[in-house]
C-alpha cells in the first residue's frame, strides 16, 4: 500500500471536443457545390455580372445614353465591340448599364416578396384558425391561379411605367409563393419536440417563430429566393420590353430587345445581344439555385 501518490492520483486530462462540426458540415457542403460544374459555371457568370453592375462607370467603354449620329447602326468592330444601334449608342456600354438594372430589379422585387411573404407565412402556418384558411391563403391561392406575367403587367399597369413601380409590381407577385413556401415549413416544424419543449418553458410565440421556426425553415428559403431572381429577371425584362418598365434613355435589356425588333434583318446584334445576355443570366441564376438546393440538401449530409 506503499504506492506513489502519483499513481494514485488521475491526472488532469482535458478532453479536445470536437469545437468544428459546423466547420466541417460547411465543408461537406461547399464541396457538393463545387463538384457541380453547371453550378459553379453559373455562379462565376452571376458573379461577372456582380462585377459589371458595381463597376460599370469604369468598364463601360461609352457613355450608354450618348447619341453618335455618325455611328449609326454600325455592327461589331474593333471600336464597338457589340455594334451600335439606331441612334448610334454602343452596345456594349448599354449592356453592361442594363446589368445594373436587372440585377437591381432581381434582388429589390424578391426583398419585397421576402419582407412580405415570410412574416405573413409564419403568423399563418403557426397560429392558422380563421385568419389562415379563409382569408390569407384563399387570397394567395387566387393570385398563384394566374399567370406571373400577367399579374405583373395589370399590377405594372395600374401602378404605372417605370422601374420603380415595376419591381413593386413583380414583388407582389412572387408574394404568394414565399407566403405558401414558409407556411408549409412552420406547418411541419410546429409540431417537433424542439418546439413542444420551448412551449413548454414558457417561451413566447413570437420568440419560438422567430428564433426556432424560422433558422429550420431558412434553407428552402434562400433557394427558392434564389431561383425568383432569375425570374423576376426575366419579368423586367418582358415589362421593360413592352414599356411597363425601364423608361428611356436608361438602359435596360428588355427595352433593348423593343428597340431592336425592327432592325432583325438591319442590324440583328441590336436584338441578338441582349437576348444572349437575358438567357446566360436566367439560365446562371437557375443552375446556381439547383447547385445551392443540391448543397442545401440534407438528404446528402
Amino acid at each position: 500500500m506503499n504506492q506513489p501518490i502519483e499513481t494514485l492520483v488521475t491526472p488532469n486530462v482535458k478532453t479536445k471536443p470536437n469545437a468544428r462540426p459546423r466547420l466541417q458540415s460547411m465543408k461537406k457542403a461547399l464541396s457538393r457545390l463545387f463538384q457541380n460544374k453547371f453550378g459553379v459555371l453559373g455562379g462565376l457568370f452571376l458573379l461577372l455580372l456582380v462585377i459589371l453592375a458595381v463597376f460599370a462607370p469604369w468598364l463601360a467603354p461609352y457613355n450608354p445614353v450618348k447619341q453618335d449620329y455618325m455611328s449609326v447602326l454600325q455592327p461589331p468592330s474593333a471600336k464597338h465591340w457589340f455594334g451600335t444601334d439606331a441612334l448610334g449608342r454602343d452596345i456594349l456600354s448599354r449592356i453592361i448599364y442594363g446589368a445594373q438594372v436587372s440585377l437591381k430589379a432581381g434582388i429589390i422585387s424578391v426583398g419585397i416578396a421576402l419582407v412580405i411573404g415570410v412574416p405573413v407565412g409564419l403568423i399563418s402556418g403557426y397560429f392558422k384558425g380563421f385568419w389562415d384558411e379563409i382569408i390569407i391563403m384563399r387570397v394567395t391561392d387566387a393570385m398563384l391561379s394566374f399567370p406571373s406575367l400577367v399579374l405583373a403587367l395589370t399590377l405594372a399597369a395600374v401602378l404605372g411605367a417605370g422601374l420603380n413601380n415595376a419591381m413593386i409590381a413583380i414583388g407582389l407577385v412572387y408574394t404568394p409563393t414565399f407566403i405558401r413556401l414558409v407556411r408549409g415549413e412552420v406547418l411541419a416544424q410546429r409540431e417537433r419536440e424542439y418546439v413542444e419543449a420551448a412551449r413548454s418553458s414558457g417561451i413566447s410565440h413570437w420568440r419560438i417563430m422567430l428564433f426556432h421556426i424560422l433558422p429550420n425553415a431558412w434553407a428552402p428559403i434562400m433557394v427558392q429566393a434564389t431561383l425568383s431572381v432569375a425570374g423576376a429577371i426575366l419579368a423586367e425584362a418582358s415589362l421593360s420590353f413592352l414599356g411597363l418598365g425601364t423608361q428611356p434613355p436608361t438602359p435596360s435589356w428588355g427595352a433593348m430587345l423593343s428597340e431592336g425588333q425592327g432592325y432583325l434583318t438591319q442590324a440583328p446584334w441590336m436584338s441578338i445581344w441582349p437576348g444572349v445576355f437575358i438567357f446566360l443570366a436566367v439560365m446562371s441564376i437557375n443552375v446556381f439555385g439547383d447547385a445551392v438546393r443540391d448543397m442545401l440538401d440534407p438528404k446528402l449530409k
